[in-house]
């Protein structure tokens, strides 16, 4: 999923920098400590990107109210362990010429980069490089780049004023040092928009604008009309100023989408920055850029545990979360009801929340409504953008859209029956035949529509893609591995349709666990562990043993996890997602006792990554106390007696 750093986690103190009511708040901060600074060995091709703001002498160690301010003593420290442990320091323009076919990047290449355009890149970090000899990419807000003295900008621990930011006599004396090239970080969207009826705001780059006055969004034409101005008179300010247009951008708290980049694109600047992970490949494609964020004013043992650290081994902490329980005809109701859950979710600490993007008020599996404004379905409320968003600003977590694939009770009846797939078991969920244009096309404009209209990190493909044996024929493939094959294409169709507004998606997809336990019977499911870990980003298998009526829950976990380990990468990949409740006793909660060791055997036998369905945060079950210590993504979860 990225490292500890990562693209959305700009939230509460950026947002705040920005002068806007909702903030976004830090995804994680440095790690503490490493034991030693063994080098990252970062072969030719691969390029580090470290992401820097203001540079002060008078940061405190940790917990300055600017969060994203490093030390003086840090950032110098931070160059020469660079330098002492063999990183070569490169411009932008060297990257440009490799991903150009031109001469290959040097062993380990870092990009040093610095947002915002703050006095401190001339008075702190500019004195720094000449005496390195390192060059850097400097990304300016042109609107405050000498910024009139009458106006200030509010930048989160105090309002900034015109002796806070770079001049553009600064500026011409840095570029003509050489070291220094400049970037545009926007001319106006360093700020947040408001992005839905609740009055939650969001970057202004990434979001169509909510106008509470005419109750309406912009529309895709108006949103990308005001980014596209904004993009064409920031870096027409910096080639008036500097006699050379920028061939970059840096988008303000990493947002962006691939509407975004095409417009700078075709005003030359063709590389962009994201804050997802920390060195790539480079290749032709120069868009979202892995940066790594220097927060937390990090010593050099916190950098050099950042660029040592295995992500693959942090584990996935889950909780499946019915918006359907959110929701409310009551506004006020509903409100408490988003307290209630965000509180839960603050002192569980999880890593993820999966969230419902559906209604399904009846429980079949299938969706009768949707929580945002789409093309196809009814909208039960405009719900979820609101939901997700307190969720990462006030608890802090990852928040992934769940979705169904197949299963869309359309309002239109003629096209619903059209559409249907004819079950031979009447208990079936109601599914759409994938093999049918119009399903795909109406599918794939959800998910788009889903992307546009507010925030997610990743996906969570709901249960009911799954084909059976003598469902289609004469459609779906007769061999069961090419219906698997058939249906996880579809769904990769639909990651690309919420791809063109949210970059990155990370994608997560609900196994059975029949054809886990017997491979067989992929043919009832048209679904494989192996297929799945090699399409998606997780597979979250539904370790549920009280639904599969088993009369010895231990033992069939045992056998799962026994199962999932013959698979390639299988306990990489894959989640094991627990049951809570036994619906077959009317939803009789599953003892705390039995969880948790089930729980702790799983780790014991290798599981990364849990998750669990349901979580019932309205009536406190599983118990707040003992979610935390099942569930929780902390180092050290429990409270002190």
């Amino acid at each position: 999923m990225g490292g500890a750093m990562r693209r959305w986690m700009i939230f509460v103190l950026m947002l705040a920098m920005a002068n806007v009511g909702s903030a976004w708040a830090a995804d994680a901060g440095t790690a503490a400590q490493a034991p030693d600074m063994t080098r990252v060995e970062v072969g030719n091709g691969e390029l580090l990107v470290l992401s820097y703001h203001d540079i002060r002498d008078d940061v405190a160690r940790k917990g300055d109210p600017d969060a994203y301010a490093v030390s003086t003593q840090n950032f110098a420290a931070h160059l020469d362990w660079l330098s002492g442990h063999g990183y070569r320091p490169v411009p932008l323009s060297e990257v440009i010429a490799a991903s150009r076919g031109g001469k290959p990047l040097p062993p380990k290449a870092v990009l040093l980069t610095f947002d915002d355009g703050l006095r401190s890149i001339y008075t702190h970090v500019f004195p720094l490089l000449r005496a390195y000899r390192y060059p850097a990419l400097m990304a300016v807000v042109t609107g405050w780049v000498d910024l009139p003295r009458e106006q200030q900008v509010d930048y989160g621990p105090r309002m900034f004023t015109h002796d806070d930011f770079v001049t553009w006599d600064q500026l011409r004396e840095m570029q003509a040092s050489g070291l220094i090239e400049i970037a545009s970080h926007s001319d106006n969207l360093h700020r947040g928009v408001t992005s839905n009826p609740q009055g939650n705001t969001m970057p202004a780059a990434i979001t169509r604008e909510w106008d509470s006055k005419t109750q309406r969004y912009e529309t895709e034409a108006q949103y990308l009309a005001r980014v596209r101005k904004d993009l064409t008179d920031s870096a027409a300010r910096i080639k008036r100023e500097l006699g050379v247009a920028p061939q970059s951008v840096v988008w303000p708290y990493a947002a962006y989408n691939s509407q975004t980049n095409a417009i700078a694109d075709r005003l030359g600047m063709t590389v962009t920055f994201d804050l997802e992970g920390r060195h790539q490949k480079i290749g032709a494609d120069l868009h979202g850029l892995a940066r790594l964020l220097m927060f937390d004013n990090p010593t050099v043992n916190d950098l050099a545990y950042e660029l040592r650290h295995d992500e693959e081994l942090d584990g996935v902490r889950a909780l499946q979360i019915d918006l359907d329980y959110v929701y409310d005809a009551d506004p006020a109701q509903q409100a408490r009801n988003l307290d209630k859950l965000i509180e839960r979710v603050k002192q569980i600490g999880p890593s993820h929340i999966f969230l419902q993007a559906f209604a399904d008020p009846d429980g079949n599996g299938s969706a009768d409504a949707l929580y945002f404004p789409n093309r196809h379905m009814p909208m039960r409320a405009d719900l979820y953008n609101r939901v997700a968003w307190q969720l990462k600003t006030r608890a802090h977590v990852k928040v992934f859209a769940w979705l169904p694939v197949l299963g869309y009770e359309l309002p239109d009846a003629a096209l619903r029956e059209r559409l249907a797939i004819k079950a031979s078991n009447p208990k079936e969920t109601f599914r759409l035949n994938p093999f049918e244009p119009d399903t795909r096309r109406i599918v794939a404009d959800i998910y788009e529509d889903l992307a546009i209209s507010g925030y997610t990190e990743g996906l969570l493909f709901h249960d009911d893609a799954l084909l059976r044996e003598d469902e289609l024929r004469g459609q779906a493939p007769a061999d069961p591995a090419a219906r698997t094959a058939a249906l996880i294409g579809f769904t990769q169709e639909l990651a690309r349709a919420a791809g063109k507004w949210r970059p990155k998606l990370i994608t997560v997809r609900n196994l059975f666990a029949a054809p886990v336990l017997d491979p067989k019977s992929e043919a009832w499911f048209a679904q494989d562990l192996a297929a799945f870990n090699r399409a998606y980003d997780y597979t979250a298998v539904m370790a549920m043993p009280w639904m599969e009526n088993s009369r010895d829950p231990q033992a069939w976990m045992d056998h799962l996890v026994a199962q999932v380990k013959k698979s390639p990468r299988g306990l990489a990949r894959t989640i094991f997602e627990l049951q809570t409740v036994d619906w077959r006793q009317r939803d009789k909660p599953i003892p705390a006792a039995r969880l948790k060791a089930m729980a702790h055997r799983l780790q014991a036998d290798g599981a990364r990554h849990l998750a669990w369905y349901p979580d019932n945060f309205i009536d406190d079950q599983p118990s707040t106390r003992d979610a935390r210590e099942i569930m929780s993504a902390r180092g050290f979860p429990y409270l002190e007696r």
